[in-house]
């Protein structure tokens, strides 16, 4: 027996709860791993609590990123013992997640833990920093270089947010951070290493195809009039990195920026990205990612508290990652 957090929709209604399961009642894949740790994302939080359409069939266990050990395995990458982590592939939406003590997954779906990164620390970065960092590869592939001029990061306080400011600014870059949270200023400075901030409100609203020219490139998490206003200010052969939609699918623009003035929309896609990249980014994370600083953002949880945990993020009263321990 071991215990996970499932989401069950019948008859009953929709509803969350922490439960015995056996092996048996795993998916039939070909790697079987023993949870240490899962996060709590946003789309996690929708889930469990039923705020978005995340999760596609029911039963489900949540959880769209985790590390653990390989206890049973049919995949000639995996052995027993072999230590893995997950980001993306549909897990938590379309096959069971992290948010249990067990998981069964494809092998093809799963990535080594980088030597310079512990299980935990895997975590602490999870889905958002290996999002942010795609994001940075987007710049760097384009030749956006720190010299160009300032990089601007939308939905700054949030998961992906956050990681990309850190980032960035340990490369080099002067990042100005666009957030609708005045009290996250000195967070966003001095913890992260923005040089300025901008109020979230100055992007949000309608805006023209083409504006003043202010920032080299950016990584937009936030879509809709945001990403417009985005491209509208981005300077001739500028790069925006768009990984997300919090404010909407849609893109009220023209083709003014892209014709105009040159400007690159680099789409960035964590959940089926290729293996090649994937290690690639971990390998830079690793690299890159300031222990102190993770310990610093970082609150494990255990799994018990993973219902109320995606309450309070959702209700906007977490800074930094919620990690759980499924051990």
């Amino acid at each position: 027996m071991f215990k996970a957090l499932v989401i069950e929709n019948d008859e009953q209604g929709y509803r969350t709860s922490l439960q015995d399961l056996t092996e048996q009642q795993l998916p039939d894949q070909d790697v079987t791993l023993e949870v240490s740790y899962s996060t709590l994302n946003y789309k996690d939080a929708l889930a469990i609590c039923n705020k978005g359409p995340i999760v596609r069939q029911f039963p489900m266990v949540p959880g769209i990123d985790f590390v653990g050990r390989v206890i049973s395995s049919r995949h000639p990458e995996w052995q027993q013992d072999d230590v893995a982590l997950l980001t993306g592939w549909g897990v938590g939406e379309k096959h069971w997640g992290g948010l249990a003590q067990k998981a069964s997954v494809s092998g093809d779906w799963l990535a080594k833990v980088p030597a310079a990164l512990s299980p935990l620390q895997t975590m602490a970065i999870g889905t958002a920093g290996f999002t942010a960092m795609l994001c940075v590869l987007a710049l760097e592939k384009q030749g956006i270089t720190p010299q160009q001029g300032p990089v601007l990061v939308t939905g700054a306080s949030g998961g992906v947010g956050s990681f990309s400011v850190s980032l960035l600014a340990r490369l080099g870059y002067d990042v100005v951070a666009s957030s609708g949270r005045a009290s996250d200023s000195d967070y966003l400075i001095n913890t992260l290493g923005a040089s300025s901030i901008i109020d979230r409100a100055e992007l949000s609203a309608p805006g023209k195809p083409l504006a003043k020219e202010r920032w080299a490139a950016a990584i937009d998490s936030v879509g809709s009039h945001t990403l417009a206003n985005v491209l509208a200010g981005i300077k001739r052969d500028g790069v925006v990195a768009a990984c997300g939609m919090a404010q909407g699918l849609d893109l009220p623009t023209s083709v003014a920026p892209f014709i105009l003035r040159g400007v690159v929309l680099a789409g960035v896609d964590s959940v089926m990205c290729a293996k090649p990249l994937r290690e690639q980014a971990w390998q830079r994370l690793a690299e890159l990612v300031d222990g102190a600083l993770l310990e610093q953002l970082t609150k494990v949880i255990p799994l018990s508290e993973a219902r109320e945990g995606a309450e309070a993020l959702l209700a906007g009263e977490v800074r930094g990652r919620l990690i759980v321990d499924c051990r």
